[in-house]
């Protein structure tokens, strides 16, 4: 597997662009919107927690298991989010996509279908993973169920696995897909961006 270098990723909908510094202030709106904060199950900075989160993303990206991108919704121009690679481990061709979030106007859209098919078809295609991974917090059940949508299969659960900003230790459920399951997971994805809603 190559190893994961800043690239733009673009569809029709959506264009996944490097993050940097420069995306602070427009990542602090897109949480904003919603308040993502107050979820107890996700990452999602709090106000002023922006540029830290940010710095932790770019230095996981120069230690080289992370590459974080910032997402933005064509149709309006605005930075609807974030998502990156992170977990990267090239000798055995595997890595796992996550640390992602969108403020509220965007979830439930087509936002996050386009840029899974993004990042999967960048991981199997042009990088040459043989596996992609998944992890969410066992009570973010959205989030468990738009994995699901994806195609990604459940692998199991890591019990008192991670801490939560609350303090409380969370168990882990782990999903995967495989370079072999890619193809059919493609089609679908493309129908479901497709069809009519």
């Amino acid at each position: 597997m190559k190893k994961p270098q800043p690239c733009t990723l673009e569809s029709p909908l959506v264009r996944l662009e490097p993050m940097s510094p420069g995306h602070v202030e427009a990542l602090e709106a897109a949480a904003r919107d919603g308040e993502l904060w107050n979820l107890r199950i996700t990452s999602v900075p709090a106000p002023g927690e922006a540029q830290a989160y940010v710095a932790a993303a770019l230095k996981g990206q120069e230690d080289g298991h992370m590459l974080p991108f910032v997402v933005r919704d064509l149709a309006s121009g605005t930075i609807a989010g974030t998502t990156r690679y992170h977990d990267i481990v090239t000798p055995i061709e595997r890595l796992e996509i996550g640390y992602t979030w969108y403020g509220k106007r965007w979830q439930r859209s087509h936002v996050n279908t386009s840029c899974k098919l993004l990042l999967m078809a960048h991981a199997f295609e042009t990088l040459g993973a043989k596996l992609v991974g998944w992890r969410t917090d066992n009570y973010n059940f959205a989030s468990q169920r738009a994995i699901e949508r994806l195609g990604a299969k459940k692998d199991g659960v890591l019990r008192h696995h991670a801490p939560r900003r609350d303090g409380t230790v969370r168990d882990t459920v782990m999903y995967s897909l495989t370079a072999g399951e890619w193809p059919e997971v493609k089609a679908h994805l493309n129908y479901q961006l497709a069809r009519p809603r």
